[in-house]
């Protein structure tokens, strides 16, 4: 049976940042349709940013109770009730969705297709029973939890960074099988609420995208509230009567051990969701980790169809879609297209201590250029005196003629907020004086920035 075509002037897979192409296209009146399969406003608001920042805050606020004791200040954290914490953003969820569908339903133009698509020819997909093409299909539909293929791991039941978020009860113990971002994040949450974690990390620092300066003081840091094996291999998970036992074998002496604890929290990745669209079928590459392939200006291989957000694989940050969206619907409606500027992507690291970055590492940068590296400490300036914040630190990358800044790295208190500055100046190609022209408030954190960048200096 032949099923009718029906045609859109825009299809729009997924519908996180997906939901900025379809507003743009509704105001101009166009013929939308609009495939997600849920939840309803993608990664981000439903089991990402939001929501775990909505539970790391308090966590947040747990820990600087609990290292008061060095400021003079004895403070105890008398109780923490966890449920309530995890409702409360769970209401936040479920009412952002709602907000999303109240809009769905009183837009005009719009069909909302609730279901897994895929496709099947060129520009059409098959949604449930219906068959959809459009003249221009711009695809968001995002990654999925990476469940590596570990030995009696589909046996047990374990969490992911969507299905944490179900939790009602906190564990009192629990293994993190991971040591990338969303895993220290984490860590840092469940270790202030009291539960007992074991981090289980095969590669041989934390967040290895890191410096590994960076990365060596987040291992030293959390491992005082928690337990972190780097250079350990997860090879089998079992469910026993003490809960759930992972065999790890270290990388470097092939020793086996076993960790127990009540819970495990998969946190080893994401891969894209371009498989489970058969991009293929509308002529769609895909590189080999299977994320789309897009050109500068973000069009797929298929001319008229673009890849934007995680799927692309280019940033997997909910900021970077934001962007990549507006560069995605200026192209599809401008003859004279822009290119997308990945030079000053910032990133941050929401465990305690916080990190940020933007630009490139070090050893990144010394391939490419003549350098200068400064670093400065949270303890060099007279703020971070008062907070009494002796770890802290931050390291700037400098082209040594130009005095160009290649990426700056940020591990401590704030670290968010103080990379901000470097990043509206590294967007527009700015250099060191461009950040040291302006007067700093004295004494305040941003201070840290420019003594990283008065001590410039060779680096081997």
């Amino acid at each position: 049976m032949q099923h009718t075509v029906k045609e859109y002037d825009i299809v729009v897979v997924g519908s996180g940042a997906g939901a900025d192409i379809v507003d743009a296209a509704l105001v101009r009146e166009l013929r939308v349709a609009w495939v997600d399969r849920g939840p309803l406003g993608g990664t981000c608001s439903n089991v990402g940013c939001i929501p775990s920042k909505m539970v790391i805050f308090p966590a947040d606020r747990i820990v600087e109770l609990q290292e008061a004791g060095k400021l003079g200040v004895a403070a105890q954290v008398q109780s923490v009730d966890f449920a309530a914490i995890m409702e409360r953003t769970r209401r936040v969820v479920r009412e952002t969705q709602a907000a999303i569908r109240e809009g769905i339903q009183q837009a005009e133009n719009l069909d909302f297709y609730e279901l897994e698509g895929q496709f099947v020819d060129d520009y059409t997909l098959q949604v449930g029973e219906e068959m959809i093409r459009g003249q221009k299909v711009f695809v968001a539909a995002g990654t999925r939890v990476f469940i590596p293929p570990i030995q009696g791991l589909d046996r047990v039941d374990y969490l992911t960074n969507e299905s944490v978020f179900e939790l009602t009860e906190r564990p009192d113990s629990l293994i993190i099988m991971g040591g990338g971002y969303i895993a220290t994040e984490f860590g840092h949450f469940f270790a202030a609420m009291g539960t007992k974690v074991t981090m289980v990390e095969m590669l041989d620092r934390l967040v290895s995208q890191e410096e590994p300066e960076i990365s060596k003081l987040l291992e030293k840091r959390l491992s005082e509230r928690m337990d972190v094996h780097t250079n350990t291999r997860a090879i089998a998970v079992r469910q026993d009567s003490a809960g759930i036992v992972l065999t790890g074998r270290d990388v470097l002496s092939g020793e086996e051990r076993e960790f127990t604890a009540q819970r495990l929290l998969v946190a080893v990745g994401r891969r894209s969701n371009a498989d489970l669209l058969k991009v293929e079928n509308s002529g769609i590459d895909v590189d080999e980790r299977g994320f789309i392939q897009v050109d500068d200006y973000l069009e797929t291989s298929k001319p008229g169809i673009w890849a934007f957000g995680d799927i692309n694989g280019k940033f997997l940050f909910k900021h970077v879609a934001n962007r990549e969206s507006v560069i995605v619907w200026y192209n599809s409606t401008h003859e004279e297209k822009i290119e997308m500027d990945y030079g000053a992507i910032p990133h941050a690291v929401f465990s305690h201590p916080q990190i940020a970055g933007v630009g490139l590492t070090e050893a990144q940068a010394k391939e490419q250029f003549d350098i200068l590296v400064g670093t400065a400490k949270y303890s060099d300036v007279a703020k971070g005196q008062a907070m009494m914040e002796e770890d802290g630190f931050a390291k700037a990358i400098v082209e040594r003629k130009t005095k160009r800044i290649l990426g700056f790295h940020i591990i401590g208190p704030y670290a968010p907020i103080l990379i901000q500055e470097v990043v509206n100046v590294m967007a527009s190609g700015g250099t060191t004086r461009d950040v040291t022209r302006g007067i700093h408030v004295h004494p305040a954190t941003p201070e840290l920035i420019l003594v990283a960048l008065d001590r410039l200096r060779e680096h081997h």
